[in-house]
């Protein structure tokens, strides 16, 4: 699989993760301005009816620590700075870089989602084994999906540039991943352009900063382990929903993120694709539920005493999408509940 494939693998799962995290200052809208710079689209938020803005606010309100990207967790003598990313790039990360380098600076420890070791890893791994991304057995998805669907999902392959006959071999899990990252975005990707998440560890090797990954190379394919082939294909159908609005969702991701919201989209994300004709809302309820849980709660919870035990050796900076930032069940509360103090800081 060539490079810039697994690029996309990351940062369309990590893209997933963060779906809901960051969204325009919901109150006072976002301003659309800087955001389109690869996507040409325009903020759904601004075009949004006044009753499902203030719905969207509600759902988003109704959730421990809904908004904010750099946090100080501090216990005793540990001190751990919390920074909510976005994984893909934009000329704003620079401000952002300038913002948490002195976190940096002073850190003993740089934690990620996964850093370099963990990339090369994951590219043996798949080198060894295709099979951890093709389905080498049971239907293709030209199989499984109605006509209908296969002729969207085809479509939304071909503009990334991934030929139809490939992509029905793929995992279904890793096709709704792919969904996740907008055909505007695939560009950037391949040029090798990340998001914060890939300065932070540029910057954190320039400077000799041990990088610890918050969990193992193949948790990507232990997330979706056992999950049933219909639970996974209705990943792909609420991904195609929003497929006509990729270019302007993109636009909303971004603004969002940079205004500070960390719970937002993914209350979006719901509400529109609950407003697709024909869905099904108890099924897409359920899978929303089940995406999280797999994508957010239990990586959450797993991340927890790993952050604890690197905070042991010194100060911490531990950048991750932003999306595991909110929640009952997101990192916040769970440091919280572990004993930690929490204080938002200016981004």
């Amino acid at each position: 699989m060539p490079r810039h494939a697994l690029a996309t693998l990351a940062a369309a799962l990590l893209s997933a993760c963060l779906a809901g995290g960051a969204w325009a200052q919901a109150e006072a809208g976002a301003e659309a301005g800087a955001a389109q710079a690869r996507c040409d689209g325009v903020n759904l938020l601004d075009t949004m009816a006044e009753a499902d803005r203030s719905a969207l606010i509600a759902a988003t309100d109704a959730v421990p620590y809904p908004r904010g990207h750099l946090w100080r967790a501090t216990r005793g003598d540990a001190v751990i700075h919390l920074v909510g990313t976005y994984h893909l790039d934009d000329p704003r990360h620079a401000a952002t870089m300038a913002r948490i380098t002195p976190l940096l600076d002073a850190a003993t420890t740089v934690m990620v989602e996964a850093g370099p070791l963990e990339e090369a890893a994951l590219m043996a791994d798949l080198a060894r084994d295709p099979s951890l991304m093709v389905n080498t057995d049971g239907p293709t998805l030209r199989e499984a999906l109605t006509d209908p669907e296969w002729q969207l999902l085809a479509d939304a392959m071909r503009a990334r540039g991934m030929p139809p006959f490939m992509v029905s071999k793929f995992r279904p899990w890793y096709v709704s991943m792919l969904l996740a990252l907008p055909a505007c975005d695939i560009d950037s990707l391949a040029q090798g352009k990340g998001g914060l998440d890939g300065m932070v560890i540029d910057y954190a090797q320039t400077q000799g900063k041990p990088i610890q990954a918050l969990e193992s190379h193949n948790t990507v394919f232990r997330l979706f382990e056992g999950m049933p082939m219909e639970e996974q294909l209705g990943m792909i159908r609420s991904s195609l929903a929003l497929e006509p609005y990729a270019a302007d969702y993109a636009v909303t991701l971004a603004d969002a993120y940079f205004a500070g919201e960390s719970r937002l989209i993914w209350e979006l994300t719901r509400q529109m694709t609950l407003k697709m004709p024909g869905q099904n809302i108890a099924q897409v309820e359920a899978d929303f539920a089940k995406m999280e849980q797999v994508l957010m709660t239990d990586r959450n919870r797993a991340w927890i005493p790993v952050i604890e035990a690197a905070a042991k050796d010194g100060p911490v900076v531990a950048a991750f999408g932003a999306l595991h930032l909110p929640g009952e069940t997101g990192v916040l509360r769970l440091m919280e509940q572990v004993g930690f103090t929490l204080e938002q800081l200016p981004m």
